[in-house]
């Protein structure tokens, strides 16, 4: 999306008023509660008819679809149900940056742990030290092979995701594992529940990627963090999702003066355009257009806005996986597209789109916030093509296997800096960058603390 969090207007509301069905996840939903859920189905899908950037919806009935969702909510038997009811409905647009988003909750559920694909495989990649999970002998670096029973895939990871942490939380989890050695084993682990008294901010440029970090402890923290080694800066970039201004002042601060940059986008899911815009400007030393956005009516050019001599002329190097998103692939099929730079990793996530999030309110004395993010444009690259569905492939392929995730090594960040001429170990490089939690812990479970 285009525009950063403080050119719109935040909507504010309690989390402690935020629940439309109170102590009714469970219980059989009444008429009154189901009429809400219908409404809400009605709203945002009026929503995708105005802005969606296909008028045609690709072919979809929208009005035989909503009138089977309705008649489907008539028979939900709890909240979790009708949310995934209407979710399913913007689904079928098989659209990554268009989805439903319900209302928050007055508690936040904690799982303990992370997962990602990695090749074609799904793997733990964190888990939360002192969690039920952790005390479990769940493991960072164990394959996932099953979550409540349903086997993760790089087409399905993504909606589980969302169905598990937006539609319908779980109290408990069964995760069926082999741990790097082989061993078959199954995690039953509880989740932490917490109830809620902080404000949340609601806010119309946020989007998916940052609604799920919202409704969860579990992702890391989002600093930016920096590490030089004769001259070669290695910068984590957790998310485009912050001010556009202070792009200009991390480059001079951190990486300017240096010969090499490393820059790390793995679990990076995107975020502002303005954002996006700004780092490829300092990259290359000319205005240069990185994409079009083709919105319904119009198209929009996405442009680096260069810095001119003051870019960044050194060599450089995008590390990606199965989780950078959107912003992240636009900027590295950019650089591939430039021959600025080479992208080592896994391929990328493929969810490329221009979206922009609508939230809206329901009842008068008690606010009930809801909404949903759209799709308004579809990115296309300057070779023409479009990358939703498809993703980034690397130059370089480079994935760490099992036993390197349960012993904290990181072989791709290793690969990086030998294509540089810098010796890092794959294990010091996995000490360059722990996983820091949001609520100040660090580390991870894994198999190397075992031993």
């Amino acid at each position: 999306m285009r525009d950063p969090v403080n050119r719109l207007t935040l909507l504010t509301i309690a989390l402690g008023m935020a629940l439309l069905f109170p102590a009714k996840a469970i219980a059989q939903l009444d008429s009154i509660d189901k009429g809400r859920a219908k409404d809400m189905l009605t709203n945002v899908t009026k929503d995708i008819e105005k802005y969606y950037y296909d008028p045609d919806l690709h072919g979809i009935d929208m009005d035989a679809r909503v009138k089977a969702a309705k008649d489907k909510i008539d028979n939900a038997r709890s909240l979790g149900e009708a949310f995934g009811i209407i979710a399913q409905v913007l689904l079928d647009l098989n659209d990554s940056h268009t989805k439903f988003f319900p209302p928050s909750r007055a508690v936040k559920f904690e799982y303990g742990w992370k997962v990602g694909m990695i090749g074609e495989k799904c793997f733990v990649t964190s888990v939360k030290p002192g969690s039920d999970a952790a005390k479990k002998g769940l493991r960072t670096g164990d394959e996932v092979l099953s979550l409540n029973g349903f086997p993760p895939s790089r087409k399905e990871l993504w909606k589980m995701i969302y169905y598990y942490y937006a539609l319908n939380p779980q109290v408990n989890f069964t995760m069926n594992v082999r741990t790097p050695a082989g061993e078959m084993r199954q995690v039953v682990s509880e989740t932490k529940i917490k109830k809620l008294s902080r404000i949340l901010n609601l806010n119309n440029s946020v989007d998916w990627n940052e609604y799920y970090r919202s409704i969860t402890d579990e992702d890391e923290s989002r600093d930016h963090r920096f590490v030089t080694k004769n001259g070669v800066v290695i910068w984590r970039l957790p998310t485009f999702a912050f001010e556009p201004g202070q792009v200009d002042s991390l480059f001079d601060s951190h990486v300017k003066g240096n010969t090499a940059l490393i820059l790390d986008l793995r679990g990076n899911g995107g975020g502002f355009v303005d954002t996006l815009e700004e780092v490829a400007g300092n990259l290359v030393d000319k205005v240069t257009k990185i994409a079009d956005a083709k919105e319904r009516k119009d198209s929009e050019v996405i442009e680096a806005k260069s810095r001119g001599d003051s870019a960044f002329k050194g060599k450089l190097i995008i590390l990606i996986d199965s989780n950078s998103a959107s912003a992240s692939e636009i900027l590295s099929r950019f650089v591939q597209l430039q021959e600025r730079g080479i992208v080592i990793g896994d391929r990328s996530a493929g969810a490329v789109m221009e979206s922009r999030s609508r939230f809206k309110t329901m009842g008068v004395n008690t606010q009930i916030a809801y909404g949903s993010s759209i799709s308004e444009a579809d990115v296309i690259m300057g070779d023409g093509k479009s990358l939703e569905r498809v993703g980034v492939t690397p130059d370089i392929f480079a994935i760490p296997k099992a036993e390197d995730l349960g012993f904290e090594r990181d072989p791709v960040l290793a690969r990086a800096a030998e294509e540089l001429g810098l010796k890092i170990t794959p294990e010091e490089a996995g000490m360059m960058f722990p996983v820091l939690w949001q609520d100040g812990k660090k580390g991870t479970a894994s198999y190397k603390k075992d031993n």
